[in-house]
Order: structure tokens, then C-alpha cells, then sequence
């Protein structure tokens, strides 16, 4: 029943679970329970991209058609004492803060404890932090496609096929994932040893290539009169400071989405591309695995990539 509490046991912590049939997604009544069912299900293959990456949650309390809905940085109060943390700059801080103390969480544990407060987004950077709790330098680069109405997935398709050629000539080997909303990202390994201003600098002058050799379907400027009917090729989340919604994260848009890697051959048919929700990555998962498990650093490397090309 609604209100009820639970104590469960995840990876040898207790944690006190609340309202787990409260109704998240209304149009679909899909529930708090199954939405840690479905973190559940995609662990495995979620925390290897939120390892070290200092997290920033988009909560819904109300579920998605509720008035609050707030992104949240700081550990709040009552977090568990074994919750992992790291304590940061702040440059820019909407609230004058000079330092945050963000969530790493890397088990599922974490999962557990960020859904329990309906924290249905999970946004990180392209960098991760050391051993120390310093900042690295990014290991990923990732370009966000963004469509203009009446351009949908099939021009994101399109685009990202030619932002594949692009990266590849420069020896960078890209995924996709479909955003769980109106697009799709990119992410491609790069060396973790040149700092995010140099990277975003690349992905901003590949972008304004594009824009020059696609004009009807590239834009690279962020003006929204510009952008009707093309695909926005935002290099701007490349910025140390900015985050992008981490791979297999749910979404909280009407249906219970889901920012979800693809396959290339999927894109080869662009009519049949649609966002896909919680059942269908879940099922995807026992059949795929992770594609992108390739842009993920090992052993001792920094990054699992090249350096990007400076000039």
C-alpha cells in the first residue's frame, strides 16, 4: 500500500524504501517499485558509467506530472554515512556556492538510495575523479543532437552517421544513444589527458564543419530561430562544468524512457528508431550486453581513446 515502508538489505547496506506503488509515470502507471526494478535489472551495466563521475539528480517527488521537479547537486540531508562523496569547486553556482558535495554512486546501493527519492534522472560529466577526489581530465567526449521541430530521430540518425565519418577519420570510434527524449548523444573514448576546453574546442569545430557541408540539416549555433527543422550539434557539453544524462539513466518525461545505447546497424534504419522504455532496455540487455562498453577505461589507463586533434 501507498505510505508503507520496507527495510531491504542491497550490497550489505539497510536501506528504509518508501511508497513503492506511488505512481511516477501516469500515463503508464508505471510505479516507484518498477522503477527500482528496473535499476535492478540494468546495474551491472549502468554503474560502470557513473563510476567516479560525481552525480547530479533531476527529482520528480510528485512522479512527472507533479509541480516540483528540482536538480539537485549536494548530497542532501540524511544521506547514508556509507555513500560515497567528493566536495568540489563550484564555479558559476547559481546558489554563490564555492564548493559542492556531490554523490558517487557506484553501487547498487546508490541506485537504491537515489530512486527511493525519486530521482529519476542521473546526469554526470565527461571526467571522473581520482582516488583523491581531484578532478581528471575527461575520458569522453560527447556531442548532443538535438532536433528542431518537424525534425525528429530519423535527421538524428542522419546527422550522426556523418559525425561518425568525421570522428572516425580523426581516429575516434563514436557510439550512440538515443536521449530517452527528442534525440540522441554521442560519446566517443578519447585519451583523459587533454583538458575539456581542448576537447570541447574539437567537437566545436567539427560541428561547425557540418554546419557549413549540411546547411539544411546541421546547425551548430544555439539560437532556437535557427534551428527549425535541422539537428543542433551541441559541443557545448563538453564543458568541465556541464553534465549530460548518463547511459541506461531513466528519464522523466511522460513514458518511463530511458537514455538508451544503440547499435550502428539500428541507425542504418532511421524510420524504425524510436525512444525505448524501461521493458524493452531490460530485455535489450540480456541480448546486447552494453554497446558502449567499449568507451570504458580499464586496469590502469586514464581513457580508452586517442587524443583529439587540436588544430
Amino acid at each position: 500500500m501507498a505510505g508503507e515502508e520496507q527495510l531491504v538489505e542491497v550490497g550489505g547496506h539497510t536501506l528504509r524504501l518508501r511508497n513503492l506503488d506511488k505512481v511516477l509515470y501516469p500515463s503508464t502507471g508505471t510505479t516507484k517499485g518498477e522503477l527500482l526494478h528496473y535499476l535492478t535489472g540494468v546495474a551491472d551495466l549502468l554503474l560502470p558509467h557513473l563510476k567516479d563521475r560525481p552525480a547530479t539528480r533531476k527529482r520528480w517527488p510528485d512522479g512527472v506530472e507533479g509541480s516540483i521537479t528540482f536538480f539537485e547537486k549536494n548530497v542532501p540531508r540524511g544521506a547514508p554515512k556509507w555513500l560515497r562523496d567528493v566536495t568540489l569547486p563550484a564555479p558559476g553556482s547559481t546558489k554563490d556556492r564555492e564548493m559542492v558535495t556531490y554523490p558517487l554512486i557506484d553501487d547498487l546501493a546508490g541506485l537504491v538510495w537515489a530512486a527511493n527519492l525519486a530521482a529519476l534522472e542521473l546526469h554526470v560529466p565527461q571526467w571522473r575523479v581520482g582516488p583523491r577526489g581531484a578532478a581528471k581530465d575527461p575520458d569522453l567526449l560527447v556531442i548532443d543532437l538535438d532536433p528542431g521541430a518537424p525534425a525528429g530521430l530519423p535527421e538524428c540518425a542522419e546527422v550522426a552517421l556523418a559525425v561518425r565519418e568525421k570522428l572516425e577519420d580523426d581516429g575516434l570510434h563514436p557510439w550512440p544513444v538515443t536521449s530517452g527524449g527528442k534525440g540522441m548523444q554521442l560519446y566517443a573514448a578519447v585519451s583523459g589527458r587533454q583538458d575539456a576546453t581542448s576537447v570541447g574546442n574539437y567537437v566545436h569545430r567539427l560541428a561547425e564543419q557540418l554546419e557549413r557541408e549540411l546547411p539544411r540539416l546541421v546547425v551548430s549555433r544555439m539560437a532556437k530561430n535557427l534551428r527549425k527543422d535541422r539537428v543542433l550539434l551541441d559541443w557545448s557539453q563538453n564543458h568541465a562544468a556541464k553534465t549530460t544524462i548518463c547511459p541506461f539513466s531513466p528519464r522523466g518525461r511522460e513514458r518511463p524512457t530511458v537514455a538508451a545505447p544503440r547499435t550502428w546497424d539500428e541507425l542504418d534504419e532511421p524510420g524504425s528508431l524510436r525512444q525505448l522504455e524501461f521493458g524493452e532496455v531490460l530485455e535489450r540487455c540480456g541480448d546486447l550486453g552494453d554497446p558502449l562498453a567499449g568507451l570504458l577505461p580499464s586496469g590502469s589507463r586514464t581513457g580508452a581513446g586517442p587524443r583529439v586533434p587540436t588544430t
